[in-house]
């Protein structure tokens, strides 16, 4: 399986996090693809990234860090690109949850990272909470032949499924597909399982059996076997097909 999207740097892990990534190795994830947050992250995640071999870091800045000064933010973010390479830009996007005094900022910041996937030909991955719509207006905006990426977190309709993979995006499949009201249990039938990958937004939503305790990579385990309930499939399945979909998105040459 592979993870493409927790944040295994984050401190909530500081305490074990050798025993988080040998409990993910176990369960059989190759690869965790850890989106950065902000300038404050990088340091973090990079250490992550030596230390463990499974651990592929990107580069980006994620909405609720931007502020009135997100310029500065960003120019981190493109000093990191000049020095070397990164799997994906991320964790970028627009979040309209908790507060939207910046959301004029966090569109200029997306849209500035959606043209630096497009530079580096390499994907973005996507946050889109309470602003799908807003976001899915940009990436048809700045969208051609060199963008591409995912849509992490995805809560949405099948409608809006589709209108991801019209635009060339995968779709980021997280513990919510396990929550029996998250609204994915009708929509995750009538998807395209080419159009798929799974992930755990560790430490964040935790899937059901383990909803309210701290998410790990190991968990995604429960992702793939709910989408191959809904699905009615073999778990095997889900598993080959959701891996060689992320290989293709982040072009994983091994």
């Amino acid at each position: 399986m592979i993870e493409t999207h927790a944040h295994i740097f984050a401190e909530q892990f500081d305490e074990d996090r050798d025993d988080v990534i040998e409990r993910a190795v176990e369960e059989g994830v190759e690869r965790i693809y850890m989106p950065n947050i902000d300038s404050t992250s990088v340091d973090r995640m990079m250490e992550a990234e030596e230390r463990y071999d499974s651990c592929i870091a990107t580069i980006g800045l994620h909405p609720c860090s931007v502020q009135k000064d997100f310029e500065k933010e960003l120019y981190v973010v493109e000093d990191w690109l000049s020095k070397r390479s990164f799997a994906a830009i991320g964790e970028a996007g627009i979040d309209l949850y908790w507060d939207k005094t910046y959301q004029k900022q966090q569109e200029e910041a997306l849209a500035i990272q959606l043209e630096w996937a497009k530079k580096y030909r390499i994907p973005i991955i996507l946050h889109c909470r309470d602003s799908f719509e807003e976001t899915l207006a940009l990436v048809e905006k700045h969208n051609s032949d060199e963008l591409t990426g995912v849509f992490h977190c995805f809560t949405g309709s099948a409608a809006d499924a589709q209108k991801v993979a019209d635009q060339g995006f995968k779709i980021g499949l997280g513990g919510v597909a396990t929550f029996k009201n998250g609204g994915l249990r009708e929509v995750i039938p009538a998807l395209d399982l080419n159009t798929i990958v799974v992930e755990t937004d560790a430490p964040y939503l935790a899937p059901t059996p383990k909803r309210g305790k701290r998410n790990e990579p190991a968990f995604i385990k429960f992702v793939a076997q709910k989408i191959a309930d809904l699905k009615e499939m073999p778990l095997e399945e889900v598993i080959d097909i959701t891996t060689k979909n992320a290989n293709d998105l982040f072009q994983y040459k091994g």
